[in-house]
């Protein structure tokens, strides 16, 4: 997400950042491309327009002029004045109530607005160990009920039915109802989808709000629609009394500009961003980390809390002791590795968290780096225990047969082994408990490009 944004704002500022003085002319020269580059990220124009008289406002005053490094101060602003923008600060959910909890979903027809019930769902169950029930109240769409049902039993949510031939608001009722009589903290109600806004939709999720009385109505929407986006949440923003936003399939939005522009239209908060297919890809929105981020300054905070969450820390412990011990790196540890980095998103998703990485992320997004990994990790799969342990023994007829299995070349396995041979020497550098030499190893390894050798080429 923001990849082209974020490379258009980097570009722009960078000739800024490093000046010792600045007056108006680079000031009014940087903030031409920042306009440029935020409507083509499809950023709504009042929100340009307000952003950027906000930050030529701040710039051309004493914060700037005093600092010791202006440049530097002026990014500053640039970061600040992008937080703002979106909402200073994550809003979570409200959710103090007497229970059960009751949030109401709304959304456009093909929003993702079932998938992010389910997402939600799992959210408030792992996160904040509610007991969550699901409901559909969705009785045109064909097999939308039996959908939140099999997503229910993904996330072990419970799931109350219901069937076409019901009225919505006797739906949510009697979802309401049995929430109460099993103790279920919070109640989720997904509701039917249009193609477009129409009075229909509206009275009847208007009635439905005003039966059920929703502590949190929130708006589902695609933000690969752009400045529709926006626009629809407006719409729905005066229609209902919405508490806040969820963006839908951020993860394929290079450009961005709905997650710019949502909260200064509406005034509602953006709290979650839906990053991806699988019911684990909801992420709460922080303003802050991802101004940080769309600036090329990283987002280690996000980074840390996706690692504790999703690494197994049984298997990252076991493969230091090995390490310690002395014993070998065999291609089943780097089974592991590469295991564990598509639990954290991919390499481009740990990249783009990382300061100043943005560019490598893109980078290695170009070379379907994903797709090598996954190659590699089907030709370890198609080897013996006993090859994988020592790969000192795979002759010619081995590896015929290891390629023949994963459906891959013979130069991918060699280049795999030459990958392996690298990191185990690497490994024996950090026994050896040199930092130095072990960030030797590590750029050596990383290649040209910062991609593993042969990545990319």
């Amino acid at each position: 997400m923001f990849e082209s944004l974020s490379d258009r704002l980097s570009r722009s500022l960078r000739a800024i950042t490093g000046k010792a003085r600045l007056d108006h002319d680079n000031i009014q020269d940087t903030l031409r491309e920042v306009r440029k580059a935020l409507l083509e990220a499809d950023v709504a124009l009042p929100v340009v327009k307000a952003f950027v008289n906000q930050v030529r406002k701040r710039a051309l005053g004493q914060e700037v002029s005093r600092a010791l490094n202006p440049g530097q101060q002026f990014l500053k602003i640039v970061e600040s004045e992008l937080t703002q923008v979106m909402g200073e600060a994550n809003e979570r959910l409200n959710l103090a109530a007497q229970p059960p909890a009751v949030i109401l979903m709304a959304g456009l027809q093909g929003a993702g607005k079932t998938t992010t019930v389910a997402k939600l769902a799992r959210f408030l169950k792992d996160k904040e160990k509610k007991k969550v029930l699901v409901a559909s109240a969705d009785v045109y769409r064909p097999a939308a009920i039996q959908q939140l049902q099999t997503l229910a039993g993904e996330v072990s949510a419970e799931f109350f039915p219901s069937s076409p031939d019901q009225s919505p608001v006797d739906i949510g009722c009697n979802a309401v109802a049995h929430a109460r009589k099993i103790h279920a903290d919070v109640v989720i109600i997904d509701t039917a989808g249009r193609l477009h806004i129409d009075e229909e939709l509206m009275t009847e999720i208007q009635q439905l709000h005003k039966v059920l009385n929703p502590i949190e109505t929130l708006f589902v929407v695609d933000a690969m629609i752009g400045q529709d986006a926006v626009n629809t949440a407006k719409a729905f923003n005066d229609a209902l009394p919405l508490t806040g936003v969820i963006l839908s399939k951020a993860d394929g939005d290079a450009r961005g500009g709905a997650a710019l522009s949502v909260r200064f239209v509406t005034g509602k908060p953006i709290k979650f961003l839906g990053m991806g297919e699988k019911v684990d890809a909801l992420e709460p929105f922080y303003p802050d980390r991802l101004a940080s981020r769309i600036l090329g300054m990283g987002d280690i905070l996000s980074l840390i809390e996706q690692a504790e969450q999703k690494l197994d820390r049984e298997k990252a412990e076991k493969l230091v002791q090995k390490v310690k011990k002395g014993k070998g790196f065999d291609l089943e540890d780097l089974r592991d590795q590469l295991q564990q980095m598509q639990n954290l998103g991919g390499i481009s998703s740990v990249l783009d968290k990382l300061p100043g990485m943005g560019n490598m992320a893109q980078l290695a997004e170009q070379s379907d780096v994903t797709k090598q990994f996954k190659r590699m990790e089907a030709l370890i799969n198609s080897m013996t225990p006993a090859e994988r342990r020592d790969p000192e023994i795979l002759n010619g007829s081995r590896k015929r047969r290891i390629v023949q299995g994963a459906g891959a070349d013979i130069q991918d396995l060699n280049r795999l082994l030459k990958q392996h041979k690298q990191m185990g020497k690497m490994m024996k550098k950090l026994k050896g408990g040199g930092m130095n030499k072990m960030m030797r190893g590590l750029s050596g390894m990383m290649g040209q490009g910062g991609l593993p050798p042969g990545f990319g080429r």
